[in-house]
């Protein structure tokens, strides 16, 4: 019996070009990619969220996108880091706890007895650019911007 889900669904894919090198495996959010090292790797078209961090880390060219068009290595220096309206975030944790990457987490009270929490980019370099937090966040308190524009 074929999976209704998966007629629906359309995830990135890894072509032939994949040398096994693991690190898409190692930076999905969802754990969605896997394989043996040294072959080539698959997508679970259940898992994937389709946020393309696959696509954005592989130097082999050996991701496509939903459409089927090849994935474009992107430098890490460019991708989109989570941006944090401490107004309307509420501290209420979503996004940390959908952070797999750890980089997110929320802040210390400022003083015995404070209630008043709220989300913070705490290890910037760990961010994987798969904007599940800010498709997540209730608030809609989290915008993804490139790092020059978070200055």
């Amino acid at each position: 019996m074929q999976n209704m889900g998966s007629k629906l669904r359309s995830t990135y894919r890894i072509n032939d070009k994949c040398t096994g090198c693991t690190v898409c495996a190692r930076l999905c959010p969802v754990y969605a990619i896997s394989g043996e090292r040294k072959k080539q790797h698959h997508i679970n078209e259940m898992r994937c969220v389709s946020c393309g961090v696959c696509g954005r880390i592989c130097t082999f060219g050996a991701i496509a996108d939903e459409k089927g068009n090849p994935c474009t290595r992107i430098p890490r220096s460019q991708w989109l880091k989570p941006v944090i309206d401490i107004d309307l975030c509420t501290g209420c944790g979503i996004c940390v706890e959908i952070c797999s990457a750890g980089a997110l987490s929320l802040s210390d009270p400022k003083f015995q007895g404070d209630i008043e929490i709220k989300a913070q980019l705490s290890e910037q370099k760990k961010c994987v650019d798969c904007k599940l937090c800010e498709v997540q966040c209730p608030m809609e308190a989290i915008k993804m911007k490139l790092p020059e524009e978070i200055l």
